[in-house]
């Protein structure tokens, strides 16, 4: 049922558990995985040091994505999975909702931690806001 499949992956305990259950859903359906990593775009306008951008703040920030992406990747490769890694810079929710137009995605897996009260108002939902703007179907896999 489901061919192409994006994970969203940010390295959270979270993000592991969906990492962890996309692996079974590929396998059911021999399906295509694309593992996507979203950076904030613009970081140094949102983080200062001293009043000024940080030059290499951005490309500190480039590394730990691309880090947390070549730690799934790994990840899917030793319980014998291929994939293909992605990493993207901008609004998780636009940027994880274009790459899975852009592949003809059937599926999105991401994390979802429960968070009370004023936390997830203040920090809003994105898996919430992917099942409102998604291409396709969204898996939520949802941890303590």
């Amino acid at each position: 049922m489901y061919k192409t499949i994006v994970l969203a992956y940010d390295g959270s305990s979270a993000g592991q558990k969906a990492l962890l259950d996309c692996k079974d859903l590929a396998l059911w359906n021999q399906s295509v995985l694309w593992l996507v990593a979203v950076m904030p775009y613009n970081i140094n306008l949102v983080t200062m040091e001293g009043g000024f951008p940080a030059p290499d703040l951005e490309q500190r920030n480039k590394a730990e994505f691309q880090q947390i992406l070549a730690d799934g990747l790994h990840r899917l490769e030793e319980a014998g999975y291929a994939a293909t890694g992605e990493l993207l810079a901008g609004d998780a929710v636009q940027e994880i909702t274009r790459f899975a137009r852009k592949v003809n995605a059937d599926l999105i897996v991401v994390g979802h931690k429960h968070v009370e009260g004023w936390a997830r108002w203040w920090s809003g939902s994105i898996s919430g806001a992917l099942v409102e703007h998604s291409p396709c179907s969204v898996f939520c896999v949802v941890t303590q």
